[in-house]
């Protein structure tokens, strides 16, 4: 039991402060029922947090305030998604907070899915999956939707250079090619946009 402790506790340091996960996550390599009992020393040890039911994550830790700061969102949300095997993509609003174009902390995060409606409750925020058809929700890369949906919140006429620059700060540059072929198809001003992004000359 120390050791599949160990090797989970490796895994969840490998991905760094913030991220969230389930049982679900370590299956592959250890049972079940293993996984589980590690994950609930982990969280009675105060080294991994306890969100909702069947998620935790490793909180994130603030040197100045001293003290663990409030979960991560999106992560949570997609650790959700892996759990239950949905696909999800994070509404336009949603996908603005995420990008960092808009500021504002908002009450409720929303997310479009293949799965089923549901909504879990993360402290003071809600994290709402809304069911939708599949072709909505398929994109490749998570990157691609997230910069589709942002644009589309946005509207032709309100990206601009501040904008581009934004949602480049929060996209990794080995993934421009994925995002420009997973993104191809969709309408016309926004792949536009995309290109721009995705442009090493812009940066």
């Amino acid at each position: 039991m120390l050791s599949i402790r160990k090797k989970v506790l490796s895994r969840i340091y490998g991905r760094g402060r913030g991220w969230a996960f389930s049982s679900k996550d370590f299956v592959e390599q250890f049972s079940r029922n293993d996984v589980d009992k590690a994950l609930s020393l982990l969280n009675q040890q105060g080294t991994i947090r306890r969100v909702c039911r069947g998620i935790y994550d490793y909180p994130r830790y603030s040197k100045l305030l001293k003290q663990t700061l409030s979960p991560d969102i999106d992560q949570i949300a997609q650790a959700i998604s892996r759990k239950l095997n949905w696909q999800i993509l994070p509404s336009g609003e949603t996908a603005l907070n995420i990008l960092g174009i808009s500021k504002q902390i908002p009450a409720k995060y929303i997310y479009l899915t293949n799965g089923a409606n549901n909504q879990y409750q993360i402290g003071n925020i809600r994290i709402e999956f809304k069911k939708t058809s599949l072709k909505d929700v398929g994109f490749k890369f998570r990157e691609s939707g997230l910069i589709v949906q942002g644009l589309k919140a946005l509207g032709k006429t309100s990206v601009n250079k501040e904008i581009i620059n934004t949602i480049q700060d929060k996209i990794d540059k080995k993934k421009y090619r994925h995002i420009l072929t997973d993104t191809r198809w969709v309408t016309g001003w926004i792949y536009d946009y995309i290109k721009d992004i995705c442009s090493e000359s812009t940066q």
